[in-house]
């Protein structure tokens, strides 16, 4: 059990070292392709300039981003180039209303999706569309790294987020290669309800799966000492020595379009260490 095809989307090549370097380690460790798609954001679309702006504003902006994309696509080509692993990359123009359609494809056919982190000074407003786009359109799991990632290809102690939910258990399932592979698995489990399924034997069920994929693993129940339950996570994943957290990706619809919810969002702001998600 492996993830064999890997993929990048990559948008600013300032950004893109932590995710390349986890791909190498990833793709060496799993014997694994990785794939970098290399874009450039053409933001000529309305709220970006007013009406009657000429042809060659228009074109200036296509430009702009045939440029960023060949810049992008440099970097990724000199990363990869430099280790030993079976790559490829290429580069595209997208507009940024149409980034979902271009990053699903990809994402749809990938293992793993390795993200840089979508919050943060010096970030394109494209960022964050790139990790929504390949969760709720292309269904993949994906990475999220923070920017100073230490790269590794295996991760030895990892923190699942655990509340019953549908998306908890998607993220749960497709991350069985990390979790089998782990030394330890801690099942956390923030108040859980008094009157739910699992009252009686809070993660007991979810402890049992993984076991029989040889999985060792705790259950930890915690409270909810904090305001959010993005952070009591954090302080668990830091107490325990965690290299990962595994949760569910939660959105909600706004114009027909699946954007990150606040849970997700709060993770993904200050998270030290990788989060695997999925939806």
């Amino acid at each position: 059990m492996a993830y064999k095809s890997l993929l990048t989307v990559l948008t600013d090549p300032t950004l893109a070292d932590a995710p390349l370097n986890q791909l190498i380690a990833l793709a060496e460790a799993q014997d694994a392709h990785v794939e970098a798609l290399c874009l450039g954001v053409d933001r000529t679309q309305t709220g970006y300039y007013y009406a009657g702006a000429n042809a060659m504003i228009l074109q200036e902006t296509l430009s702009r981003a045939h440029e960023e994309a060949a810049a992008v696509l440099a970097h990724a080509r000199g990363v990869l180039g430099k280790s030993g692993v079976r790559w490829s990359a290429e580069d595209g123009v997208a507009q940024i209303a149409d980034l979902a359609r271009h990053v699903a494809l990809r994402a749809r056919f990938a293992d793993l999706v390795v993200l840089p982190q979508p919050y943060g000074d010096k970030r394109g407003a494209e960022v964050e569309p790139v990790v929504e786009a390949a969760l709720f359109d292309g269904q993949a799991p994906v990475l999220v790294v923070p920017d100073k990632n230490e790269a590794k290809g295996q991760f030895r102690t990892i923190v699942v987020a655990w509340n019953e939910s549908a998306e908890a258990m998607a993220a749960i399932r497709k991350a069985l290669p990390f979790l089998v592979a782990a030394d330890l698995v801690h099942i956390a489990i923030i108040d859980p309800p008094s009157h739910g399924p699992e009252r009686s034997d809070p993660g007991g069920l979810l402890s049992q799966m993984l076991a029989r994929h040889g999985v060792t693993c705790e259950i930890d129940v915690l409270s909810k000492t904090m305001n959010r339950v993005s952070d009591v996570i954090k302080r668990h994943a830091s107490d325990t020595s965690a290299d990962l957290v595994v949760m569910g990706a939660y959105g909600h619809s706004r114009f027909r379009e699946a954007i990150l919810g606040g849970a997700t969002r709060n993770m993904l702001e200050n998270a030290p260490v990788p989060v695997l998600m999925a939806h």
